[in-house]
């Protein structure tokens, strides 16, 4: 989004909203093993007792400025903000120590730690946080985020846009008080500050070249090695100005592995399963079956729509396209089972959820020719060729080949496929190539209904890719932004989300179930509905 929330479809991917997040399988929870030395070499030794080694895939960015990755990744431990959102899915102070928010909603005071440094040694001041929202809306900067999370700001948008050269909601009080003015009050902008796009980052640091490779960041971690496509190891920052980390190092294995394979020979912390493994790991005769950690991930699998390309402009069309896909099927196929039919866009568990079993678009393929027709295509041969635009490395994935499939058979459309390589994918989605379908999805950020609903669905969203827009779905979001009695507030997007679902501007899929394998070695892991940074909070203890 986000996201760092293994998938129940191993083909897709996400990045974050947290961003827009498309889900993915999250190579954050693949974990391997590159077993190194107190001088960071490779040793083919036993895993070490300071460091928990995970699997992850070469980092699209380090910046967090165009980050689409969440707070469960490198990046997110190595740089920070003035929030945090903790395991339990609270708001906690980071590089703030606290905070004061006027009657209205409006304003907000924090009050930096007088104790937080840079990795260098450089205290943290209002200025940092100043340049580095104003670095971060630059649009010479190219942020996909920073309009989802600061746009809240008042200034950001003009800043963006290049009509401003400085942010005017943001002003320095003194060197450890920013106090920062809202266009209109959110009852979520605390949530939004634990995103990396608000992360600070040091002026003079990412003016070097190369400097994603030696960021002077604030998280309890440090970037000792990054080898491209090979490993990335953290290391603890002794001045971190919160507890520092139990553990001195985390290994990150970059190259390809064979996770489980790893994990049962007790050379690694930590992996996703699911599938035939899951059912083999839910065995409680099978020797790992304690081991194993399950959720319900706040994570919604789709299939994109691009709303504003003619024949999906039509709302039968694309309400056509829900009811010709055989949800149950493909989730039994490439999950095992384990996931729900997504009725909506928000996950069970998310704050604003509704358990409406007869919403949505149940397997009809009747009832999809038959909207088909009343759109104008009794004769499916005047339907145009249809693409579908997915990440790849030239062929295509089994579940695309299912989709595609199912839609040709059941509504007698041709559909051509359309692979681009995974690190342009999101560049290409966010630029507005995305044919008439492409692969979506997300995970939230912060439990809020707005992450989905609003970032999502509005209109002027960036992560708005298939362009749906709906007038009166915009103004109840704008209307639910501001909206401070929690009960309406929830009866409000209960009426949008409905709406949304309504108009089809996506085909919803899933929510997958997050199962992960996690060793005994590990203390104080916790499995959360959606990423979190919380490797500094893991201890090991290998016996």
């Amino acid at each position: 989004m986000k996201t760092a929330t293994p998938s129940t479809y191993p083909h897709l991917v996400t990045v974050s909203p947290r961003h827009l997040v498309i889900l993915l399988v999250s190579t954050l929870f693949l974990l391997s093993c590159q077993l190194f030395t107190g001088a960071l070499t490779p040793a083919e030794t036993s895993p070490s007792e300071d460091t928990i080694y995970l699997m992850g895939h070469q980092p699209r960015t380090m910046d967090p400025a165009q980050t689409l990755g969440g707070p469960d990744s490198p990046l997110g431990h190595i740089f920070s903000g003035l929030t945090a959102i903790d395991s339990d899915m609270q708001v906690q102070p980071e590089l703030a120590a606290g905070w004061e928010v006027s009657d209205d909603g409006r304003i907000y005071t924090f009050y930096l730690r007088k104790n937080a440094l840079f990795h260098d040694g450089r205290p943290v001041t209002a200025a940092d946080v100043i340049y580095s929202w104003e670095r971060a809306a630059d649009p010479a900067t190219g942020s996909d985020t920073v309009l989802t999370y600061l746009g809240d700001v008042g200034g950001v948008t003009e800043r963006n846009s290049g009509q401003a050269d400085h942010i005017s909601g943001l002003r320095a009080l003194d060197d450890y008080t920013l106090e920062v003015t809202l266009r209109e009050p959110v009852v979520y902008f605390l949530q939004k500050l634990a995103y990396p796009v608000a992360y600070v980052v040091d002026k003079n640091n990412v003016a070097d070249p190369d400097w994603e490779h030696n960021p002077n960041g604030t998280g309890p971690f440090r970037l000792a090695v990054w080898q491209d496509d090979e490993q990335i190891i953290l290391e603890r920052n002794e001045a971190y100005y919160l507890e520092p980390a139990k553990v001195g190092f985390v290994s990150y294995d970059l190259g390809p592995g064979l996770a489980l394979s790893l994990y049962e020979q007790g050379k690694i912390d930590l992996v996703g399963v699911g599938g035939a493994n899951l059912e083999r790991m839910q065995d409680p005769n099978n020797p790992l079956h304690e081991q194993l950690h399950t959720t319900v991930s706040f994570c919604t699998s789709t299939i994109g729509l691009n709303n504003r390309l003619a024949p999906l402009d039509d709302v039968r069309v694309r309400q056509a396209f829900n009811y010709a896909l055989d949800k149950e099927r493909l989730i039994n196929t490439f999950s095992g089972g384990d996931a729900l039919p997504a009725t909506g866009a928000l996950p069970p568990g998310m704050p604003g959820y509704t358990n409406n079993p007869n919403r949505g678009y149940p397997y009809n393929p009747e009832k999809a020719r038959q909207l088909l027709a009343e759109a104008g295509y009794a004769d499916m041969s005047q339907f145009p060729v249809l693409t579908y635009t997915t990440g790849g490395y030239g062929s295509v994935s089994d579940y695309v080949t299912a989709v595609i499939t199912m839609w040709q058979e059941n509504l007698g459309v041709t559909i051509r496929p359309e692979v681009i390589d995974p690190y342009q994918y999101y560049d290409e989605l966010y630029a507005g190539n995305v044919g008439h379908f492409f692969g979506s999805g997300w995970c939230a950020d912060y439990p809020d209904p707005q992450n989905f609903l609003d970032i999502l669905y509005h209109s002027g969203s960036t992560q708005n890719i298939g362009g749906y827009s709906n007038p009166e779905v915009d103004a109840m979001l704008e209307a639910a932004r501001v909206e401070r009695d929690t009960d309406k507030r929830m009866a409000l997007y209960a009426e949008i989300e409905a709406r949304i679902v309504a108009d089809a501007p996506v085909v919803f899929v899933s929510h997958g179930l997050t199962a992960v394998l996690v060793s005994p070695d590990l203390q104080g892991y916790v499995l959360t509905p959606f990423g979190v940074r919380q490797w500094h909070q893991v201890g090991v203890n290998r016996k």
